[in-house]
């Protein structure tokens, strides 16, 4: 209880009031006048009532103690052993706080967030976030449960806002094994077919089992080695990058029994094929405007090492012209052809003919091994193709798609896109390709071919075969039948996308993977999966994934372009997936490959144990016999808690309370206040009346 006062005037009014009577009782008393001190006292008493003193008693209720209770949910945490053992743990620490009225727990179960492609546990950052709006003496401890492996755990001199117990509830078993395989070095990008170099290690956590480790190697799903690597070493591997583009190199370690996991089992390490200068053979059969634009091309490419014969007449012409006035430079046919062939990636024919002892009928058989071997073959043919001399009548005819009927299509027509080649990455969307007519200008001849095998993607006059592409063996042919491109290079009509068109077919002969006619392809934003699927057939249907966890979903695929089918989809596992569609897969890796969450996956008591002991708390695991899960008691406790109890879980109980009202009793109120004063002023008058 308090006393207050509630004045009846202002308390300077009072003050002079007061000084007043003490002046007069001081005279009064000093001069000995009869009822100097009863006038005193009744002076006294009438202040009193001014003043107004009151009885003040608060009414507060005792606040209750806040204790944060963190739960791992991380990705760590996801094995339906650990799932279980939080699960029952937490059920079991509710059911012990509960017994205490004064303690209010807050439980927090921590995710991994789902924007973030590293994921890592932070629980520190939610118990900091959970009692942000407490304060500091209302909490009474902390205590998560976890598997140890946490990443934002503070300094031991780091201040955590608070003085009370950190308390760690550990899943897992103490004696847990896991093997990982993780990429110490490797390059970004690589030479295509060039030897490149990495290094891997295969780690084991916890108590290994000694010996080997059987790792698997893949390249874009291909098997490409098997080696054993020791634990604990460094482990170089040499390969070679076999395309331009996105690579993907996966290393695969064989499972162990009883690891915690095998979700850390792979790694992929992503490598940019870079294909060095594209060396490109260019014979031309004659002179003749288009000639140049082929030529034009190829040499403003700073990555084609170009190599360029234009055969001005035939070995066995005999016109007069003088030897001083032909060519310097002899036709290197045995070379070029035997030789050399298989150092050019890609050999174009520009209007070429088989005239008399240019070529003889051998090479043409040795071309068309370099293509059934792999290699690239691209005719671009003219009236000549329709003739006798035509290159469709030697050996290289078994390689060639479309077979000649030896007549010419002399009619003016605009190129167009088949329904193949509206779907073919090689011609689709295509400037100018959308309106009818095209929104380019006409050719006016093309040769006349029989059925051609692989995929017509332009047409003639007549619907007749304009571009054919086709593969044989390991390689690939592209006849355009018509020299007269030339006109789109020079803007007859307003021209036409000859560079485009061109540049795609050589690439596509050179087997770039983005212009593949049947392609699946995978890519990661963040923690989105980006699914792409050319065809030129009908709708390939739903893919199919397998996630790092090896649960298997199925993702609808819509078509967005013609031949163009895609998807998206945000997942919330992190790791390695398989996409499949058709006989066609890919992987892909989602989130970051070296991510903290799997860096190491076997729990731990020793993480919490310096924060612990500073601050008083237990650190325990909570696994029992047989599965089964066990919780120590709390023990709250007044005041610091000043030691640590080994068995229990100590609560600092606050002291704080909050005022819930304030009851006032006047002590000069009412017939008792007024009784006081008439005694006082009554006394006075009995003293002057003697």
């Amino acid at each position: 209880m308090n006393i207050g006062f509630a004045p009846f005037l202002p308390w300077p009014v009072l003050a002079a009031l007061a000084v007043l009577t003490l002046a007069i009782a001081a005279l009064a008393i000093y001069r000995r006048l009869r009822g100097g001190w009863i006038r005193a006292l009744a002076g006294v008493a009438l202040l009193a009532a001014l003043a107004n003193p009151v009885l003040l008693q608060e009414d507060r209720d005792q606040l209750t103690t806040i204790v944060p209770v963190i739960v791992d949910r991380s990705l760590s945490q996801q094995t339906p052993e650990r799932t279980k053992m939080t699960d029952d743990a937490l059920a079991m620490l509710k059911d012990r706080l509960a017994q205490f009225p004064r303690i209010e727990p807050r439980i927090v179960e921590v995710r991994d967030p789902a924007e973030s492609a590293s994921p890592s546990t932070r629980l520190f950052s939610a118990l900091s976030s959970a009692v942000a709006d407490v304060p500091p003496a209302r909490i009474g401890g902390a205590i998560l449960l976890t598997d140890g492996q946490i990443h934002d755990i503070p300094g031991i001199n780091q201040q955590l806002g608070f003085d009370a117990p950190i308390h760690g509830l550990i899943t897992g078993k103490p004696d847990e094994f896991d093997r990982r395989i993780e990429i110490v070095r490797a390059p970004r990008f690589g030479i295509v077919n060039d030897e490149q170099q990495l290094v891997f290690r295969v780690v084991d956590d916890g108590k290994s089992p000694g010996g080997t480790a059987a790792v698997t190697i893949k390249m874009n799903g291909d098997e490409i080695a098997t080696l054993q690597a020791t634990p604990g070493q460094d482990t170089p591997f040499s390969f070679k990058v076999p395309r331009a583009g996105n690579n993907v190199l996966e290393f695969a370690v064989a499972t162990v029994p009883g690891e915690v996991t095998d979700i850390n089992n792979r790694t992929v390490q992503l490598i940019e094929g870079i294909r060095q200068n594209m060396r490109v053979l260019l014979v031309s059969g004659e002179p003749h405007a288009g000639e140049r634009a082929w030529r034009n091309l190829l040499k403003s490419d700073a990555s084609v090492d170009l190599v360029h014969f234009t055969i001005l007449r035939p070995p066995d012409k005999q016109d007069g012209t003088p030897i001083n006035e032909l060519s310097l430079i002899a036709f290197p046919t045995r070379e070029l052809f035997v030789d050399k062939i298989s150092s050019f990636d890609l050999i174009i024919f520009d209007r070429y003919q088989d005239r008399q002892n240019v070529l003889p009928t051998i090479y043409y058989d040795y071309m068309a091994q370099y293509v059934e071997n792999g290699g690239a073959l691209l005719v671009a043919a003219g009236p000549e193709h329709a003739g006798g001399s035509s290159i469709a009548l030697t050996p290289l005819a078994s390689v060639l798609p479309a077979e000649p009927t030896g007549q010419m299509i002399e009619k003016a027509f605009y190129p167009r896109l088949s329904d193949q080649g509206r779907k073919h990455p090689v011609t689709r969307g295509l400037d100018g390709s959308d309106t009818e007519p095209p929104h380019w200008g006409r050719w006016f001849r093309s040769v006349d071919v029989e059925k051609p095998q692989g995929q017509t993607v332009m047409v003639g006059a007549d619907n007749s075969p304009l571009l054919v592409l086709n593969r044989v063996g390991q390689g690939r042919v592209a006849m355009l039948l018509s020299d007269e491109g030339w006109l789109w290079a020079r803007g007859f009509e307003g021209g036409g996308p000859h560079v485009s068109l061109y540049r795609r077919i050589a690439h596509w002969l050179l087997k770039e993977p983005a212009l593949e006619e049947e392609a699946l392809t995978a890519n990661a934003a963040g923690r989105t999966l980006q699914v792409t699927r050319q065809t030129i057939g009908d709708d390939p249907g739903p893919a199919t994934i397998k996630l790092p966890s090896g649960k298997t979903e199925t993702l609808p695929l819509k078509q967005t372009q013609p031949g163009l089918y895609q998807a998206e989809k945000h997942m919330d596992e992190i790791g390695l997936y398989q996409i499949a569609n058709g006989n066609l897969s890919t992987l892909v890796h989602i989130g970051a490959i070296d991510a903290p969450e799997f860096k190491a996956m076997i729990s731990t008591t020793e993480t919490l144990k310096p924060l612990a002991q500073k601050t008083k708390g237990l650190v325990t695991r909570i696994a029992g016999a047989n599965g089964s899960v066990t919780v120590p008691q709390v023990l709250p406790v007044r005041g610091a808690v000043r030691v640590a109890d080994g068995q229990r879980l100590t609560i600092r109980m606050t002291d704080e309370t909050v005022l819930k009202g304030i009851n006032t009793l006047p002590l000069f109120a009412g017939f008792a206040g007024l009784a006081a004063l008439l005694f006082a002023f009554s006394a006075t008058w009995w003293r002057e009346g003697r």
